[in-house]
């Protein structure tokens, strides 16, 4: 879904992908997009909070209850006072997903080697997946379940399909820190439960793993610093590089990001790479870096999940949520 296209086709698409594993918002969705009242409503603000997760999320924070009638939701958004709209002109989709590093430990093996790395992420929210060290995995094969990391820690799943190399432990990480326009504080009862909120509503599964996530990030906070990603990076990179090579990642971030300023982002880790000064773990919508998703002969027809690449070349196919790994 591109959240810079027009209000119908943002939440037909997003309807198309939540209909696998969230009824509700699939319903939500559709039925918005065929809602002359309520698009107008949703017109009537900023482009950019227009997005089904932000304007849902919203909804359910102040009450709708999800999964339930659209109607609740149709009459809560066409009856607002003004709080459901402060709320989305306030707050942003920063769904922290732990359960991506299933798919990304393997591009961070890939990129970074055996050595201990300076993990810097692009877009950390709350920097949950800055913490590739503190799971265990196990990666359902065509030959069996692949297993890495300790037995003792939590454990994240992930189908995996084709050929590709599987790590036997994750990265070591010398160092961990984001950049983020709006960090999220571990540690601050109200933005944590703004995490929770933006988990769709059947998804008690990934409820449980995000509370598992911000256990883990609260015994040990990672640096993160609040700022424009575009201007912030290049010095982020020099400071992680004090600690060791720099493994720089993004998940799900880019998209945000109208096509002039992607296309900046693409040349700016595409010369940081050429220079040595770090390697480059990107997972992206298929759209929104063209020039990784065209690395590869024969690009993904379809534009549901995630092109997973490295040092700028497409390596994989991810789910958004981080349950399946397709080799390209």
């Amino acid at each position: 879904m591109d959240i810079f296209s027009d209000t119908v086709t943002q939440y037909t698409e997003f309807a198309a992908d939540a209909a696998p594993t969230s009824p509700c918002f699939a319903d939500w969705a559709g039925r918005v997009a065929a809602d002359a009242e309520v698009l107008a409503w949703l017109e009537s603000l900023p482009e950019l909070k227009r997005q089904p997760n932000l304007v849902l999320a919203a909804a359910r924070w102040h009450g709708v209850p999800a999964p339930g009638p659209y109607a609740a939701l149709r009459e809560a958004l066409l009856g607002d006072d003004g709080t459901i709209r402060r709320t989305i002109l306030e707050r942003a989709t920063q769904t922290n997903e732990a359960g991506r590093l299933a798919t990304l430990v393997p591009a961070f093996a890939m990129a970074a080697g055996s050595g201990p790395v300076a993990l810097l992420e692009v877009g950390a929210s709350a920097g949950l997946c800055l913490f590739p060290d503190r799971y265990r995995y196990a990666w359902s094969t065509e030959s069996g379940v692949r297993r890495a990391g300790d037995p003792a820690a939590p454990e994240l799943g992930c189908a995996v399909l084709g050929s590709g190399p599987l790590p036997a432990a994750p990265v070591e990480v010398a160092w961990r820190g984001g950049i983020d326009l709006s960090p999220i504080d571990v540690t601050d009862p109200d933005q944590v439960r703004w995490l929770s909120t933006l988990v769709w509503p059947e998804h008690d599964d990934r409820r449980a793993q995000l509370d598992r996530a911000i256990a883990v990030a609260r015994h040990d906070p990672p640096h993160l610093h609040r700022g424009d990603l575009l201007e912030e990076l290049p010095a982020m990179v020099d400071r992680a590089a004090e600690h060791g090579p720099v493994l720089v990642f993004h998940s799900a971030v880019i998209a945000y990001l109208p096509d002039e300023r992607r296309r900046e982002f693409h040349r700016l880790m595409s010369g940081l790479v050429a220079a040595g000064r770090c390697h480059w773990v990107s997972n992206e919508g298929p759209r929104v870096l063209p020039e990784v998703t065209g690395t590869v002969p024969q690009p993904p027809g379809d534009e549901h999940g995630f092109v997973l690449g490295v040092d700028g070349r497409a390596v994989a196919r991810t789910h958004g949520h981080g349950r399946s790994l397709r080799w390209l």
